[in-house]
């Protein structure tokens, strides 16, 4: 078994393991490889082991993962900073975008979204440590730029993301994603009900999954440490 095979596999089991322990329902914690910096190569071995969702930061590097693996049933997710000369080709190529924050660049996805491809599933990035080092928005300015962004047709608000400080402390950790999800919980409403908090990574995953994260973004437990 390749050692990333075996990775996703008690990845995989972690996930499973920490929803029974925190009343989730069975497959309600969807998995998402952090691909960034890895060559196609490791992505197929995924692929191989039945991973579908992977998350890129640095757009040249993963267009041309995307085009070398054509056809492969990769869903793709943009979760890097978001520029403005590159919201088409995230537009036209990604299946997924977790990290928006503003509304010029909400405006200039959706205008370059395909029009024969499905509307562009979008997240909010959160600053929820209100950490200057971070990207996101801030809390409160959450519920006006989703209201903008509903009358947008090409994307599709899913909900919220975060990237907390790092700590050990499970406890610790806890606390920002039981923030991130009340306000989730705050925000949405019947026609956006925002199903998705995307937060948790390889050092804090369980934390997330006991907070109610719908997508983990695991790399280095997956892949293993970057170059």
């Amino acid at each position: 078994m390749s050692s990333i095979k075996s990775n996703l596999e008690r990845v995989r089991n972690q996930i499973s393991r920490t929803s029974k322990r925190f009343n989730r329902p069975a497959d309600s914690v969807k998995l998402l490889a952090v691909s960034k910096t890895r060559p196609a190569a490791d992505i197929l071995e995924a692929l191989d082991a039945g991973q579908r969702l992977f998350g890129e930061s640095y757009l040249q590097e993963a267009l041309d993962k995307i085009a070398k693996l054509t056809g492969s049933g990769a869903e793709w997710h943009f979760i890097g900073r978001i520029q403005s000369n590159k919201t088409r080709s995230i537009a036209e190529n990604f299946d997924w975008v977790h990290s928006v924050v503003k509304l010029k660049h909400a405006k200039r996805l959706n205008d370059q979204r395909p029009g024969h491809l499905p509307p562009l599933n979008i997240c909010l990035q959160i600053m929820i440590d209100n950490e200057a080092t971070k990207a996101g928005m801030a809390s409160g300015q959450a519920k006006e730029l989703i209201e903008q962004i509903d009358e947008l047709p090409h994307l599709k608000l899913r909900g919220l993301m975060s990237l907390p400080a790092a700590t050990d402390n499970f406890e610790a950790q806890r606390i920002p994603f039981q923030k991130l999800r009340q306000l989730r919980d705050q925000l949405a409403t019947t026609t956006t009900p925002l199903d998705i908090l995307s937060m948790g990574m390889s050092s804090d995953l369980e934390a997330a999954i006991a907070e109610g994260a719908s997508i983990v973004r695991v790399g280095t437990a997956i892949f293993g440490p970057r170059n």
